[in-house]
């Protein structure tokens, strides 16, 4: 006899705005959502987003909902989630961990019972600015900036990167490190050749850090511009499909970046994701998460997730500020106030 009765619907979210990345430009976004349920607890059920990302999940596969149908059988068999079988699947894993702690937690969209789940304090998270035109890109900061950010993530890699690097200096000009944190991600843009010259040219502005200067799989060059660069290198995508302990030991004891960046959706679940948080602290590497183009349902478990491993009273931003994204999003009691996301218990 099955321990839940697991729903599946799949929804496309259309975005305000083209999202444009390294890897081209979305205006949709394909989301599974599973709806979790049990008859020894009637009317309570946990709701999870399986959301994997074209071109970049491991997961995201021509056949991804038969896939998903599977592993719904063996969690609702199960009762639980912590298979090897559903390694390969970050996204999925993460929908079901999801709805499970929904469940668990009384049907409450707080996950976790923390400070950030208590409404008691705020998540500090960066501005995110798009890639774009320049023109684009220089309104996108300026009212990032207006809004009250210390912490600015510019996208680049889609324009000239004269151009990008003007865009950086205009922010110095007018903000010191001390006003404003910035963050670049480069989403693989740069190549081998060209990475340390423009890292070089970035230094002098006081970047925080660079996530993924060039491609993933690259890891003679990766570990060499770990070692060598005068910024503090953050990888991605170079997480992605790196799925065992064995392997995440590999990779952190052969590259050394400073910062990890981690993705739920991508790099494997919460269990994943806090595998690499413990394995990097560790080593003495730095870590925080983002959200992955998500709808408000997979926003606000990665901020719980995020307020269960880090709080209370976390300091660095994190990258949560993607609730706005979509026309037609899924409300949730998530609030940005100044540079925090909040979780307003009573809404």
């Amino acid at each position: 006899m099955p321990k839940f009765h697991i729903s599946i619907t799949e929804k496309t979210l259309h975005f305000r705005q083209p999202a444009g990345t390294s890897r081209g430009v979305y205006t949709t976004r394909r989301s599974w959502f599973v709806t979790l349920t049990s008859p020894q607890k009637p009317g309570v059920k946990g709701v999870g987003e399986c959301a994997p990302l074209p071109d970049l999940s491991c997961d995201a596969l021509a056949d991804y909902a038969e896939i998903l149908q599977d592993a719904c059988r063996l969690v609702a068999t199960t009762g639980r989630t912590d298979f090897d079988e559903l390694r390969p699947y970050p996204s999925m894993l993460f929908g079901l961990e999801t709805a499970l702690a929904q469940y668990e937690a009384g049907g409450s969209p707080a996950l976790f019972d923390t400070a950030f789940g208590r409404g008691e304090e705020g998540i500090p998270i960066n501005g995110l600015v798009w890639m774009g035109s320049f023109a684009e890109m220089y309104s996108r900061l300026e009212k990032k900036l207006q809004q009250g950010f210390r912490c600015v993530k510019l996208k680049i890699g889609a324009i000239d990167f004269e151009q990008e690097l003007a865009l950086v200096r205009h922010i110095r000009e007018a903000f010191g490190k001390e006003q404003v944190e910035l963050r670049v991600d480069a989403n693989g843009g740069f190549t081998p050749a060209n990475a340390m010259q423009r890292l070089e040219a970035l230094a002098p502005y006081g970047i925080h850090s660079i996530e993924q200067p060039v491609r993933q799989r690259q890891w003679e060059a990766m570990a060499k511009l770990c070692r060598e660069s005068p910024i503090p290198i953050a990888l991605d995508e170079e997480l992605i499909g790196v799925n065992s302990p064995e392997a995440k030991k590999e990779l952190l004891d052969t590259l050394r970046p400073a910062f990890i960046v981690l993705k739920p959706s991508l790099h494997g679940g919460m269990s994943g994701s806090r595998e690499w948080i413990q394995l990097a602290r560790e080593r003495g590497i730095g870590s925080w998460i983002t959200s992955a183009l998500e709808s408000n349902v997979g926003l606000n478990a990665i901020a719980h997730f995020c307020a269960s491993v880090y709080g209370p009273h976390i300091s660095m931003p994190q990258g949560l500020g993607t609730g706005q994204l979509f026309t037609d999003n899924i409300d949730m009691p998530l609030l940005i106030k100044g540079d925090q996301l909040w979780y307003c218990k009573n809404s």
